[in-house]
């Protein structure tokens, strides 16, 4: 009888920890898989975002440089042909300088004409213009006409390409060194999204570059050889008005591209795409979550003209002040209200004052916070008045004041 009680008691309590232990297992969990599964999604699922099978990219605004999307943009790349974007901002930059015209003539040497991959086929002691030539490597990625100029601006190859490594530098480029002026494979050679993005944003700085890049097709030598750009984009995708392509088995498929659309230029760079045709189609894909996602507020175009000050003791009386590069920034869309603008100039200036000089800044703030200045300069030279001129300008504000 006892052995029987001491049986059941032991079954009772055992029966009493399974009880508990089932109460407490169904108290721990939630009330239902799918609130399970909503919690879990909630603490893993990664904020909104734009996948790119590039290996490294990036979308920049041209008017400011602001960042809209980046996928390791400072990682260093092979960069096949878009290094000639470098190549054709030392050419427009040489002839803004006055240091040769467009229609001056260049003789193809026999190294130049010694290049292979992509080319017009000139032979030695043949002559096309700087136009020409520079034609034919922003549409038909001409290695030839590249080498041909680089001898050209910098006297040789090896000149200019230690003219394009300074530009490099010059320009803050952290990422970026050239081996030549065509991206032919070749050690020490590299850069990366974020500073072809900034090489790009300068050429657009030129008429002459944003003239020949945005070129579709062309008849070079009379007609009897057709060039077509490589930058498919300019014909596929609406605004897209300047760019370049490049391809090599270790660089992969490259584009770096602009587009505009309703005042808003886009920047894209997109470096190591892994099959043809991905580089167009990443781009576009990066181009459509700028437009769609952000809007442009501009308060001034470069060069443009925003004051006229009071010159002292200058041959004139008033220097215009413009505006060295654009003033603007996007923002999402919604948020243009946010950006105010502050012109920051001196009442007047003495003379003399040179072409460029810098005589104030454009101030863009956002709720309040500076986000953008940029230099307000000089737009002409003004020399000092002589002796005679101050004095004669004396005697005037003496007699108008009686």
């Amino acid at each position: 009888m006892t052995r029987k009680v001491k049986n059941i008691g032991t079954v009772f309590i055992s029966l009493m920890l399974v009880l508990l232990l089932a109460v407490g297992t169904a108290l721990a969990q939630p009330a239902s898989p799918q609130a399970a599964e909503s919690s879990s999604a909630k603490e893993k699922a990664p904020a909104a975002q734009l996948e790119t099978a590039a290996e490294t990219a990036v979308l920049m605004d041209y008017s400011s440089g602001q960042i809209l999307y980046n996928k390791d943009m400072h990682v260093a790349k092979p960069m096949a042909s878009v290094t000639k974007l470098m190549t054709m901002l030392l050419i427009c930059e040489a002839e803004a300088q006055g240091k040769f015209k467009t229609s001056d003539k260049v003789i193809a040497s026999e190294h130049a004409c010694s290049m292979g991959g992509s080319q017009i086929f000139l032979e030695p002691g043949e002559e096309l213009s700087v136009k020409e030539m520079l034609i034919s490597i922003a549409t038909g990625s001409a290695n030839d006409a590249s080498v041909a100029m680089a001898e050209y601006v910098g006297g040789s190859e090896e000149e200019f390409v230690s003219m394009m490594n300074g530009k490099a530098e010059e320009m803050g480029l952290k990422n970026t060194h050239f081996s030549n002026p065509t991206g032919l494979p070749v050690e020490n050679h590299y850069t990366s999204a974020y500073d072809m993005a900034q090489v790009l944003r300068e050429c657009l700085r030129y008429p002459l570059f944003r003239e020949v890049s945005a070129i579709y097709e062309y008849d070079l030598r009379g007609g009897d050889f057709k060039l077509w750009n490589t930058n498919k984009l300019l014909k596929w995708y609406a605004g897209a008005d300047a760019g370049k392509t490049g391809w090599t088995n270790e660089a992969s498929y490259c584009l770096a591209a602009s587009a505009k659309r309703d005042g808003l230029r886009l920047v894209s760079v997109v470096l190591g795409c892994p099959m043809p045709r991905t580089h167009f189609q990443e781009t576009i894909k990066i181009f459509n979550y700028g437009f769609a996602k952000y809007k442009a507020v501009t308060m001034a175009e470069a060069g443009q003209v925003v004051k006229e000050i009071k010159v002292d003791k200058g041959v004139a009386d008033q220097v215009k002040i413009i505006t060295k590069d654009p003033v603007g920034m996007v923002v999402p869309k919604g948020q243009e209200k946010t950006i105010q603008g502050n012109i920051k100039l001196p009442e007047s200036i003495d003379a003399p004052i040179n072409k460029g000089q810098v005589i104030g800044q454009y101030v863009l703030n956002k709720d309040g916070q500076e986000v953008l200045k940029v230099d307000l300069i000089a737009a002409q030279d003004i020399n000092k008045a002589s002796p005679l001129k101050l004095l004669n300008d004396m005697l005037e504000r003496v007699y108008s004041m009686e």
